[in-house]
């Protein structure tokens, strides 16, 4: 055999079986926002990228379904996001860059003939699940669009010296790169594009956001929060103002919240995303989201989605207004359901393992990202009755060559008998009959969120260590209907934790192969405070990495940005009743003395959802104790980590320090 032959041989027998690594982060991309044109030729879509030392950025681009031409909008590199298609087809509005100036930018359909309309601003004050910012009027000759103005604090909390007035001082928890609210408003403004004239609609110390235009051109229709105490009761209304005079009105007025409300094609209705529950807060709620329906004028408000116990997201109607298209989060997956007004039987439009992310609909078509357990999102699009197909491949180069996990659901009892729970093993490729494979548990937070069979880079890349992950869906998940979600109220680190133990001890029985002396803990927020507590309740774990942990309950709800959070979760305010002290028990500070499992705790620098305070506690702590210990702080990260550069690092680390305590290590 000639030896180039044999070379180029095994050359793709390594490049086979080549293994995902950290730094191959950088060369990915995945599909963000998606909305298709309203005839349905085009859609329009982001890419996020990763080839930067910063933050991923996104870019917008615009295919032409019928022959997958596509072209960007901006240069190459620039940032771009938020595309919004004009009523008509003809114009695309987005937030960008054009000619040195950024802001709103305004493009003819094909991506050409840019132009600059408006400056936009934004706040870092904490308003989570806000939705649509711009919103064409049906004549697509104007459009509206979200911006910020400075309120009446934002000189003084922003002088020297500070000084803070409102209760919520701190800024959004992914803000990374300052501690205080810039005390911005936002608010909603209309731009002519026939006189390039902007006017303000709304004006105030409110915050008005998530817009959507009528039908009939008179009103938008928008979000925002009027309780005269309205930063410490979070509690989104649904309200309309009139375009000509600016006046507003309520349509809404509970003690819940809506979010994303949308205008039926005839204006008669809105739907929109609701609770029913009055406590909630800034950060997370315990009780699902459902699809909502009301009259226009305020009256016949019903809950459309009831038929579907679990979290749903932003409903869109359909053209003809007789049903809306929603996400339902079920079983570790996100799938697309459709349910008409009438109160006909919910129609599962998507099935496939995996998360769908943003998507959008037109006449007999439909779009979406999508995650499949093999590749971050991608665009698909599905004809009405037809199969979905896959039209942008971004990841192909990648992962040419990469043999990935295989990812695995399983069901297993819970401690009390009270619960089935659901747990993901993701098994390292090259397993043998004969070999020992370590197994990381990888937490999730929230607690009220879910982990499922979509592409995970960071568990693939463990997998290509030659290492198992386990994702458990422990009580107090989403996707397993409102009584599995409430299952964690008043037991923070309590039988949610059992249920993560349970899940490693399932996956040990089941699958001789796991090595049960190289077992590790990690994960995120809520999954760093479990990795944190774990450890002073079992010496199962070898090692375990928490980031942007809790670690003390009592110092964490004068810290956080969103203070109601242990309100929400425990029924009442930590000085109430005997609360405090059980916040203190079952914070991992107390019991530090039985730690006995390595921990490399990672934050962010300007964390406000988890101050970096919390670490530092449980740092010297475990240093008091004799425990070793390494703290990691990196700089300009909020809630967790999400720089490039620093994502590399963390995994790079993360792996060391796993490895470094297996038994056996040198």
């Amino acid at each position: 055999m000639p030896r180039a032959i044999a070379g180029s041989i095994l050359l793709a027998s390594l490049l086979q079986s080549a293994p995902l690594v950290p730094n191959d982060l950088k060369r990915f991309r995945a599909v963000g926002d998606v909305k298709l044109s309203p005839d349905g030729s085009r859609v329009a879509y982001t890419v996020v990228n990763n080839d930067t030392d910063g933050r991923p950025y996104s870019q917008v681009w615009i295919m032409t379904l019928a022959d997958g031409r596509q072209v960007p909008l901006g240069d190459a590199r620039d940032s771009s996001s938020s595309p919004e298609w004009s009523a008509d087809g003809t114009l695309i509005a987005y937030s960008g860059k054009h000619r040195g100036k950024s802001g709103l930018i305004i493009a003819n359909s094909g991506g050409k003939q840019a132009r600059f309309v408006s400056e936009l601003d934004w706040t870092n004050s904490p308003l989570p699940s806000t939705g649509k910012r711009f919103a064409w009027a049906p004549d697509s000759k104007r459009i509206a669009f979200v911006s910020a103005v400075p309120g009446p604090e934002t000189a003084e909390a922003s002088g020297d010296p500070v000084v803070i007035t409102r209760y919520l001082y701190k800024p959004d928890h992914d803000e990374g790169h300052t501690r205080f609210n810039d005390n911005k408003r936002l608010h909603i403004f209309i731009a002519d594009l026939s006189n390039n004239q902007v006017r303000p609609l709304t004006t105030g110390n409110h915050y008005e956001h998530s817009i959507d235009w009528s039908p009939n051109g008179a009103e938008i229709v928008f979000c925002s929060n009027r309780e005269p105490n309205e930063d410490q009761f979070f509690n989104y209304d649904i309200l309309a103002a009139e375009v000509a005079s600016g006046s507003l009105r309520r349509i809404t007025a509970t003690e819940n919240i809506e979010y994303r409300p949308r205008w039926s094609p005839d204006g008669k209705r809105i739907t929109y995303q609701g609770c029913k529950r009055g406590l909630t807060d800034l950060e997370t709620t315990m009780e699902d989201t459902h699809v909502w329906l009301i009259n226009a004028d305020g009256t016949g408000r019903r809950e459309l989605g009831k038929a579907i116990d679990n979290r749903q997201g932003e409903p869109l109607w359909s053209p003809d207004g007789a049903s809306v298209m929603f996400s339902v989060q079920e079983r570790g997956s996100v799938n697309l359901y459709q349910l008409g007004i009438d109160g006909s039987a919910p129609v599962r439009l998507t099935s496939s393992p995996g998360t769908v992310g943003s998507y959008s609909s037109t006449r007999g078509k439909i779009a979406y990202a999508f995650a499949s357990p093999s590749d971050m999102a991608q665009l698909y699009v599905m004809e009405t009755g037809g199969a979905a197909r896959k039209v942008t491949d971004l990841n192909a180069e990648v992962l040419a060559g990469k043999e990935l996990g295989t990812v695995r659901p399983f069901m297993f009892i819970s401690n009390d008998n009270k619960w089935e729970v659901e747990a993901f093993l993701t098994e390292p490729p090259g397993r043998t009959a004969a070999s020992k494979h370590p197994l990381i548990t990888v937490i999730h937070g929230g607690p009220h969120a879910q982990q499922g069979p979509a592409f995970n880079f960071r568990n693939q890349v463990y997998a290509g260590r030659g290492w198992a992950t386990l994702l458990v869906n422990y009580r107090g998940s989403t996707g397993y209907g409102q009584a599995f979600a409430d299952g964690v109220f008043g037991d923070q680190n309590g039988n949610e934790g059992q249920d993560v133990l349970y899940g490693v001890s399932a996956a040990m029985r089941r699958n001789l192969w796991i090595d049960r002396d190289r077992i590790g803990v990690e994960g995120v927020s809520y999954g760093g405070q479990l990795s944190a507590w774990l450890v002073t309740q079992t010496r199962l774990f070898k090692s375990s990495i928490p980031t942007a942990a809790i670690i003390n309950l009592v110092s964490y709800n004068y810290t956080t940005y969103y203070n109601q959070y242990e309100q929400m979760t425990f029924g009442v305010l930590p000085h109430q009743g005997n609360l405090m002290d059980v916040l203190w028990e079952r914070s991992a500070l107390k019991h530090v003395a039985k730690v006995a499992t390595p921990v490399l705790l990672v934050h962010g620098e300007n964390d406000n959802d988890v101050p970096v305070s919390e670490a530092e506690q449980y740092f010297v702590a475990l240093k008091d104790v004799g425990v070793k210990t390494v703290f990691v702080r990196y700089p300009r990260e909020g809630h967790g980590i999400k720089e490039v550069k620093h994502v590399i690092d963390w995994t790079e680390r993360s792996m060391r320090w796993h490895e470094s305590h297996f038994p056996g290590a040198k």
